[in-house]
């Protein structure tokens, strides 16, 4: 049987594991995120993102809100904030947020660098935004148009999110010109983008450390965290 690689790293993945292939597969860290409005959906979603991904390979690691009565409350500006430290500190590869239409959450992840979040509401808008897009964060709305059988159209977008490694082109002949844009988006959001230490530092220090302050957020956060720097100034913010 093959070993679990290290998270980032690729390994060959049997097709009863990867249907239809041996494609090389990037095991993930997916990270979920709930703001107050929908925080009571938590426990399902991260039951069924875990019911979809964990199969693949990949850990879901759940930063909350946990319940409509946590005492660690997160607005979706909060949401970004907190998406944009695990994605450019290394300590998640994948994000995935919302709140009550996905719009708001989705805005906040974008305002930050290295954080490419997609508007998703169907499963085909997430087996798009994998293939022509190959971002590392998504929005959904838990509130619009999530009503009887919105966890199944839950489950639907997850398995095309991850059914394929990110970046595969649709249609197939277009993966090179599809690729070459992401990069110039990449590059692009380098200029228009500072970094994340000097964002943190100047953002309201209340909204920051209420970002961070959840109640696993320092266990799961510290423990997979791959940027000294970032590691440090988050310590210096919560104390």
């Amino acid at each position: 049987p093959d070993i679990m690689p290290e998270y980032g790293r690729t390994a060959s993945i049997p097709a009863k594991q990867y249907t239809g292939s041996t494609e090389m597969r990037i095991f993930m860290k997916i990270a979920l995120i709930n703001e107050n409005s929908q925080a009571a959906k938590n426990e399902m979603i991260c039951a069924t993102l875990k019911s979809v991904v964990e199969p693949m390979g990949h850990e879901v690691f759940n930063y909350g809100m946990y319940s409509a009565e946590d005492t660690h409350q997160l607005t979706y500006v909060q949401n970004g904030i907190l998406a944009a430290v695990l994605l450019n500190s290394g300590a998640a590869d994948f994000v995935i947020t919302g709140c009550g239409t996905g719009e708001g959450a989705m805005l906040a992840c974008n305002a930050f660098p290295q954080v490419l979040c997609g508007h998703i509401e169907s499963p085909l808008d997430a087996y798009l935004f994998s293939q022509v897009n190959d971002g590392n964060c998504i929005a959904l709305p838990f509130a619009e148009n999530f009503g009887w059988g919105g966890e199944l159209n839950l489950t639907y977008i997850f398995e095309k999110l991850f059914c394929a490694p990110g970046g595969g082109g649709y249609p197939k002949e277009r993966v090179i010109p599809e690729q070459r844009n992401k990069k110039i988006l990449d590059e692009v959001k380098k200029i228009t983008h500072r970094d994340l230490v000097s964002i943190l530092k100047e953002l309201d220090r209340d909204l920051v450390v209420g970002a961070l302050s959840g109640e696993h957020f320092s266990e799961y956060f510290f423990a997979n965290c791959k940027d000294e720097t970032i590691a440090a100034c988050v310590k210096e913010l919560i104390g």
